[in-house]
């Protein structure tokens, strides 16, 4: 590893996150795929092309981490029994509706979520620019797409906060 100039022991600490990170995503995928195959209703047409779009995404994401983790000069897991035992995410059943889908994804979100900021804290710890760059591309990602998904599932009725003015952060700041 000596080409990263980075120290083997604060890295080993990264690939441990990482391969946290790597199992999450394998669940996250196969969720996906069976949310993809398994939608109905009138969001058919919808959801069905969005979870398509969401399980792309998914597996490119599973390939780059697999492949920083042998940057980093480590084997990948690549095991499901192992991804099971590891991973936070759970699976999920098929027969559920496109509401429960989605709510469902947003709780993986705020657990992939999680685990990217693991995973980032461990990579500058470490010094690992690379790892801490990929992690925080896809922080942002699944950020936009909890975001949109939480639009979606919604009412037409709710909404927003409104702008922050400067007024009101200057009123802020005098309390």
């Amino acid at each position: 590893m000596s080409y990263l100039n980075l120290d083997k022991e604060k890295t080993s600490k990264t690939v441990f996150e990482l391969n946290i990170l790597l199992a999450d995503y394998h669940i996250y995928y196969q969720k996906l795929r069976n949310f993809h195959w398994n939608i109905l209703g009138k969001n058919f047409f919808d959801l069905h092309e969005k979870f398509e779009s969401m399980y792309n995404d998914a597996q490119k994401k599973i390939d780059e981490i697999a492949e920083r983790i042998l940057t980093l000069r480590y084997q990948p897991l690549s095991n499901y029994s192992g991804y099971l035992k590891i991973s936070d995410l759970k699976e999920s059943k098929s027969d559920i509706t496109d509401v429960e889908m989605v709510k469902c994804l947003l709780k993986d979100h705020t657990l992939l979520i999680n685990q990217l900021r693991n995973s980032a804290r461990a990579a500058e710890n470490a010094n690992d620019d690379g790892t801490a760059d990929l992690i925080g591309g896809y922080i942002r990602d699944i950020e936009k797409t909890s975001w949109m998904l939480d639009a979606w599932r919604l009412n037409t009725s709710d909404t927003l906060s409104k702008p922050i003015l400067k007024s009101q952060l200057e009123l802020s700041k005098t309390k």
